[in-house]
């Protein structure tokens, strides 16, 4: 079989036809195609679609194609211009490039395609090619899955903030329907207007039909939720209660160090800290018999980490309402243990508690509670194999890539490269 007819067969441009090869370089070899119209047609106005008369050629252009055996493959076509009736003099429209790109629709979907599965700087050193191109690609093949993606029938949503650089922090929309989790929306920071943006691009019909919307206790969230999906059940998402728990538990541990230090006991909490945080199930062997052994000492510590084993009880409720007595008296215990930090996390509790006792309401509901954390721990690891995207446009484009479960454009094609 001739290079022309598998050429013909994974990638037929009507109108035109391949015309012509050359194997170019002695060391670094690479293969030149040339494409021409066919004869009689017409030029396709870029700016209309509409065939019209040609007015004249342009210089020959280049088009970087998928590799083949390792080869470089270009495409060599001189642009003929257009004289529209409706649009003047413009240069033609062609099926295997869009605008200005020196880069094949076929070989920008195939890099967006590998870019999912590899760092970019892997992509671009792998297919001999531009860190520049893989982003190109991958920008292309976002747009337009943003621009074909169906928003229709979301009924629950998680909302969540991410670090993203030092000091900065993204807001991030993930649809959390059950059997259907992918990000909707990134922005920058983590202000109300950050969150009345998406709502704004969401629209107000969309946002009508919510059912659950599950948050953290950040404030600006809290505020822009209840005025624009008032209709929804708000939740107060479990891991970050828990979290917040932690976080309060480790103060108390800081601070006791601290004081057992001053009195010449410092190695009694030294490798502490996972042993007090984690839960039963997690702990290894060594981690049971550290805390066997700090249980003998009358530690505040302990007593902070007790509380937070007494709490897990809570999630196991059926009811809502015995869940909520439950929280009560928990609350009551803690105000008076004497410990500043747990007291601090038995108030945000009080303050909240209708947020949280709406987990039991969603829990039987067909909503996945835990997506928002488990898509947050993917994004980390993919800006982490991208080595640190150092723009907001490059990290929302790779986000997107990933995380958006957007429609691909690949599939009108009827050959897939990989």
């Amino acid at each position: 079989m001739q290079l022309k007819s598998i050429l013909n067969l994974v990638q037929r441009y009507p109108g035109f036809v391949f015309s012509g090869f050359k194997l170019t370089g002695t060391v670094a070899k690479k293969l030149e195609v040339r494409i021409r119209p066919r004869n009689r047609s017409r030029p396709i106005c870029s700016v209309c679609n509409r065939k019209g008369p040609g007015y004249d050629t342009l210089k020959e252009r280049r088009f970087e194609f998928i590799p083949l055996w390792g080869i470089p493959v270009c495409f060599l076509y001189a642009m003929r211009r257009v004289a529209c009736l409706r649009c003047g003099i413009t240069v033609e429209a062609v099926p295997w490039s869009s605008g200005k790109s020196s880069l094949t629709k076929a070989y920008a979907y195939f890099l967006a395609a590998w870019a999912k599965r590899m760092s970019w700087n892997a992509v671009a050193e792998a297919f001999h090619t531009s860190w520049e191109s893989v982003f190109r690609s991958v920008k292309l093949v976002v747009d337009w899955g943003l621009l074909h993606r169906d928003l229709n029938g979301i009924r629950a949503i998680g909302i969540d903030e991410v670090h993203w650089l030092k000091g900065k922090f993204l807001t991030v929309v993930y649809q959390i329907d059950e059997g259907c989790v992918r990000l909707l929306w990134l922005g920058k920071d983590r202000k109300v207007r950050t969150l009345l943006k998406f709502f704004r691009q969401f629209g107000r019909e969309r946002a009508a039909a919510l059912r659950f919307v599950c948050s953290d206790m950040w404030q600006p969230y809290l505020k822009v939720i209840a005025k624009k999906a008032k209709q929804a059940v708000h939740i107060l998402d479990r891991f970050h209660v828990m979290a917040n728990m932690n976080k309060q538990i480790d103060e108390v541990r800081r601070q006791e160090v601290k004081d057992l230090k001053a009195r010449g006991m410092g190695e009694v909490l030294k490798g502490a800290r996972w042993t007090l945080l984690k839960r039963t199930e997690n702990r290894t062997a060594s981690q049971d018999t550290k805390l066997a052994e700090l249980v003998r000492y009358n530690l505040r510590s302990v007593r902070a980490h007790l509380l937070r084993e007494e709490f897990q009880l809570f999630w196991r409720h059926v009811s809502g309402f015995w869940a909520g007595r439950f929280m009560d008296r928990w609350c009551t215990k803690v105000m008076r243990s004497q410990l500043e930090p747990m007291k601090k996390i038995a108030r945000s509790l009080r303050s909240h508690r209708a947020l949280i006792l709406n987990w039991f309401k969603a829990r039987e509901q067909w909503v996945s509670l835990g997506a928002t954390e488990g898509s947050n721990n993917k994004l980390k690891v993919i800006t982490r194999r991208a080595f640190g995207f150092r723009t907001y446009d490059a990290t929302e484009v790779a986000l997107y890539h990933s995380l958006g479960d957007l429609p691909d454009p690949a599939s009108q094609f009827t050959h897939r490269f990989c």
